[in-house]
């Protein structure tokens, strides 16, 4: 199988592809997130993306959502050991160390991150690690 850089064009392809392929259902909790990832290991060391689980999947795309109901400012390795690795402590550890800028509903990013994923959701979780080096 294919791996490729978290959050690189390729990367992003590839989990769209997957996303398309476990279809889509109703989310339990919805949040569009804009992010802003610093120290970025390839382009300009900075990167905007977004996510988006309206879908009732976890969307990751490029760019900024316009209407987005939170912001967060984080490092490439934070970003990627929480969204790739749904690793909540280090969350928590980066946000206590101040490695994690939050700006708007923080409410609705805590409900979210404390909803666990139902089966479909974290198998895709799965495949999306499977694919990420």
């Amino acid at each position: 199988m294919a791996r490729y850089v978290f959050l690189s064009l390729e990367w992003i392809a590839a989990a769209k592809a997957l996303q398309a392929d476990a279809g889509e259902e109703p989310a339990t909790v919805t949040l569009q997130m804009n992010l802003v990832v610093e120290e970025v290991p390839f382009g300009e060391g900075t990167l905007d993306a977004h996510l988006d689980t309206t879908s009732g999947a976890l969307d990751i795309d490029l760019g900024h959502l316009e209407r987005a109901d939170v912001r967060v400012l984080l490092d490439y390795e934070t970003a990627k050991r929480v969204l790739v690795d749904q690793d909540a402590e280090a969350a928590m550890s980066a946000f206590m160390a101040g490695k994690v800028r939050v700006e708007g509903d923080m409410t609705k990013l805590l409900t979210y991150q404390a909803t666990p994923p139902n089966e479909r959701q974290q198998a895709l979780a799965d495949a999306v690690r499977e694919i990420t080096a």
